[in-house]
């Protein structure tokens, strides 16, 4: 499902990642983890191609992802659903259109729009603040929104950059397990985060950076 193959990456003269390999097999909940600065955020950027690898090939759901021409990135990012860490919720509009807005740009019907939201709204549970406005809620509800929003595609991969990094520690616990019930129900999920109480004793796969490169792979 992802596919990475001797990936570097390089911003001007600074080396970003190096030498990346690793393979994320379709339905699999899996996390990268590393300290501030280790190339998290933009492993994930190369996967939905925000970034373009400068070595080594990528393939994300048989796309392959340095080939792509400009034009066809929208429908890889069809496939891909993104949870940010910092929400990137517009606050002048409700929850439910928040989460419609991507279904708006490629004009689906009203009808189907309503049905779609209302399905993935309930899904995470925050059906009852559908007609809210983002500032009114919880930290745990916009996250709550962020996936929702990610999910209204039905992508087959879901990728998570520090998810809860904003959050408390029940709030956390909450937010994991939606992502869990995700992955459950047939989605490929990647978790990047730098909190080891997010993958310890989940008996996941866990990909450990550390100087650009991917110091070891566990299983924790």
């Amino acid at each position: 499902m992802i596919q990475f193959t001797n990936v570097s990456k390089f911003y001007d003269e600074d080396v970003v990642l190096k030498d990346i390999s690793f393979t994320i097999e379709k339905g699999e909940l899996a996390y990268i983890t590393g300290p501030s600065g280790a190339g998290k955020t933009t492993l994930l950027k190369l996967i939905y191609c925000a970034e373009r690898p400068d070595q080594g090939q990528i393939v994300v759901a048989h796309w392959d992802v340095g080939k792509l021409k400009q034009g066809t990135i929208p429908y890889l990012r069809r496939n891909v659903g993104i949870v940010f860490q910092d929400f990137r919720l517009l606050s002048n509009k409700t929850v439910f259109d928040n989460v419609a807005l991507a279904l708006r740009i490629h004009d689906m019907p009203p009808k189907e729009i309503k049905e779609k939201v209302s399905a993935v709204l309930k899904e995470v549970k925050i059906s009852h603040k559908a007609n809210t406005f983002p500032p009114h809620l919880s930290g745990g509800e916009q996250q709550r929104v962020v996936i929702a929003r990610a999910m209204v595609s039905k992508p087959t991969v879901l990728l998570a950059d520090e998810p809860t990094g904003n959050l408390d520690a029940e709030t956390s616990k909450t937010i994991t397990d939606l992502f869990k019930e995700i992955n459950a129900r047939g989605t490929t999920v990647l978790i990047a985060t730098h909190n080891d109480a997010l993958f310890h004793g989940t008996g996941r796969r866990v990909f450990h950076l550390r100087d650009n490169c991917i110091e070891k792979e566990t299983i924790e």
